[in-house]
């Protein structure tokens, strides 16, 4: 199989096997004006299998949600057909509007306009919990 390289944009490295769909709808890329290329199960030495996702077009990512998706994706910023530049993505301290609290009586299901906001309580164990009533949120 054989994928062009892309000119100028992103590509989205090391994203764990299975997950490229997850967060090519997280960062709403089916609604861009561009190529998007989603790689599933390419073997990877370093990680066995992996996800690759090439967007051909300068575009801004939240790198906040992709670290709470998956924190070991590698962002390689692409111009002239060169990497210029490569990220290390983190778990964020705090993720807004990328999950709903499932909790019913958290303010977020009566206040509809709240944002959804989480900090993280156990970095090791890869947990948020809501600002608002410490519900813990659910991992994918």
């Amino acid at each position: 199989m054989k994928i062009d390289g892309i000119m100028n944009g992103i590509v989205l490295d090391h994203i764990s096997a299975g997950k490229a769909l997850n967060i090519y709808d997280a960062l709403h890329l089916g609604k861009l004006d561009c190529s998007v290329a989603i790689l599933t199960n390419v073997k990877s030495e370093k990680m066995g299998r992996k996800d690759i996702l090439k967007i051909d077009g300068n575009v801004d990512i939240d790198f906040k949600v992709l670290g709470y998706l998956d924190p070991n994706i590698t962002v390689c910023i692409i111009k002239d057909a060169q990497i210029v530049e490569k990220k290390k993505l983190q778990l964020p301290e705090r993720i807004k509007n990328v999950r709903k609290c499932k909790n019913p009586r958290c303010i977020t299901s009566v206040e509809q306009d709240l944002d959804n906001e989480f900090y993280l309580s156990n970095k090791e164990e890869r947990i948020y919990r809501c600002i608002y009533c410490d519900t813990k949120l659910e991992n994918r």
